[in-house]
Order: structure tokens, then sequence, then C-alpha cells
């Protein structure tokens, strides 16, 4: 099978890659991904967590299916797994190595959250405390002053996702506008989101977007109060997940070998429930097989459709 699915996967490759990993109890599954067509090209089931030498051993045969064909890389994304970057600089030195954007914009969203949480726990420790029962008349003024800093924290949680949140209509700006409104540290969170989000706009190249990126973190060294809940913003894979904007056939994230990964999980639910690497092996060349005859398969339903869609047609 691997001769026979290789020659007509690679066909029309685009010279992009997408690599990942996925877990299954003791075993590892390493996949390669075309990119751009979306397709399977590679996979090797482990016993064991993946080492370099591993994902190293995986590639070069895969290479080696490559250089046969005369087909070169010239991009490959992955997540911001450690195993890859020194594999990939050895095997395919010429080709650029793109991080996924979405892993990097989930850890910053998560970093953004986390010193949302802070602020707003600083916030609820300054509610004044209340004797129980109905205050006193000369009380009243402060129960009020509470209540309102209680609803204010509660409506921090619950629309804590507008912080993040890449596009905001005009009634959510609103809504956030009301929420940081005195509070500088909540507002200013908001507007480091934003420019994380610019970062990834294509129509910048890498170098503007690596400068942006300096004075953003230049700026982010200001919000003293947040502490160390920003870090991300520090890490070098920004860099490398802005890698795509310098060429437009890059994918920006690894959505194409995830996409396999997904259709694996599922299969682990629905469709097998003892796993062992030879049932393993047979279900993801199953799963290749499917995908291999998926293009003549949409060609004859859709030759099937415009016969039957004839008026003089017995169907």
């Amino acid at each position: 099978m691997p001769d026979a699915y290789l020659d007509q996967a690679l066909a029309d490759f685009s010279g992009y890659l997408a690599s990942d990993e996925v877990y299954d109890g003791p075993f590892c599954i390493l996949s390669v991904v075309d990119n751009r067509r979306y397709n399977r090209l590679a996979f090797r089931v482990l016993d064991h967590d993946p080492t370099q030498d591993d994902v190293r051993d995986f590639l070069k045969a895969f290479k080696g299916q490559l250089d046969k064909r005369g087909l070169k890389v010239r991009g490959i994304t992955t997540d911001g797994s450690s195993l890859y970057p020194e594999v990939l600089k050895e095997l395919w030195p010429g080709a650029r190595h793109q991080l996924c954007a979405f892993h990097v914009i989930k850890e910053i969203t998560k970093a953004i959250l986390h010193a949302l949480a802070k602020l707003r726990k600083e916030l609820t420790a300054l509610i004044p405390k209340l004797p129980r029962g109905r205050p006193r008349k000369e009380q009243q003024a402060r129960a009020r002053k509470a209540k309102r800093q209680k609803q204010r924290a509660a409506d921090l949680f619950e629309y804590r996702y507008l912080f993040v949140r890449h596009q905001l209509s005009k009634a959510q700006r609103q809504q956030l506008q009301r929420l940081t409104r005195g509070l500088p540290p909540l507002r200013g969170l908001r507007q480091v989101m934003d420019e994380v989000y610019r970062l990834f706009d294509r129509r910048c190249k890498t170098q503007t977007a690596v400068q942006k990126l300096a004075r953003l973190r230049r700026r982010v060294r200001r919000f003293k109060t947040l502490g160390q809940a920003l870090n991300k913003l520090s890490s070098p894979n920004l860099e490398k997940a802005l890698e795509f904007l310098d060429d437009k056939l890059l994918g920006s994230t690894s959505n194409a070998v995830e996409r396999g990964n997904r259709r694996f999980r599922k299969a682990q639910n629905s469709i097998y429930s003892a796993r062992t690497k030879e049932h393993l092996e047979q279900r993801l060349a199953l799963d290749m097989h499917r995908e291999q005859r998926a293009p003549k398969r949409r060609q004859t339903m859709k030759t099937l459709h415009v016969a039957r869609s004839k008026p003089g047609s017995l169907h």
C-alpha cells in the first residue's frame, strides 16, 4: 500500500507539510500531512513516548520517499514541541519552520485570562465587610457600594471572554468599556490582546511583525501589577509563529494534521475499545485508504446527481 498510496497522494504535492503526534495510552502516533491538500502522507505507531531519535527516523524515512520522487519541502508547520526543531533543521535546512499560531495564541489567551483572574481577586478582596442582617441607616451607602463591587466582580467573570475574543461587536465593546471603567489594568489587558492579534495580520511581513512584538514587550513591562502572568509574550516561540507572513502558501496553523488527529480521537470512542499497536496501524491504514478513494467517490456522486436530474432519467 505505501508506494501505491504515496504515488497518488504526492502527485500534486504542495511542498508544505504539517507534523504532529497524538497519544493513545502507552502508544504514540507520529503523522505527516500535506498542509495544503489535507491528506495524510505517512504515520508511525510507537509503543513508548517519542524521542528526537524516533522523530528523526520517521521523518528521514519519509524524506527518502520524497527524494525518490524528486520532491522538495518548502515549509513545515508543527506545534511548540521540542521534538522537531533540531530534526527539521538537520533534514530540511532550507525549509521554513512555522510554529502553529493557534497554539501560540492559545497560550497567550490563557495568560490573559490568568491575569484577569488575578485582578478580579484583588478587586474582590477590596469589597468592604458588612455585618450580617439588614444594614442600618448609616451603613446603607456602604452596603450599596459593596453590592456594586460584587456585581462588577461577577460581571468580570461572566464576560471574561470579551478580553480575549478576536472580533467584538459594537454592543460587546460597550459592555467591555463599562467593565473596565476606572480600571486601567483591565483596559490594558484588552489592548495587549488586540496587539497580539495584529501581529498575525498577513498584510505585513515577518520583520515588521517582529518589530511590533518588540514594542509590545516593552509596553507590557510597565504592567507591574500583573506580575508574571504575561511572561508568555517573552517566549521565543512567538517569533517562530510569525514565519508564515513572508510566505503566502505556508500554513499558519497545523490544522491539517490536527483534523486527522480529531478523527482518530472520534474512532477511539465509537469504533473500537481494545487497542494494540497492530490495531492502531490497521485503523490508520483504513483511514488513509478512505482518503485515497475520496476524490473518485465525490466524482461518482456528482455524476449520479447530474444523471438523475435530467428530465428523461429513469431514476
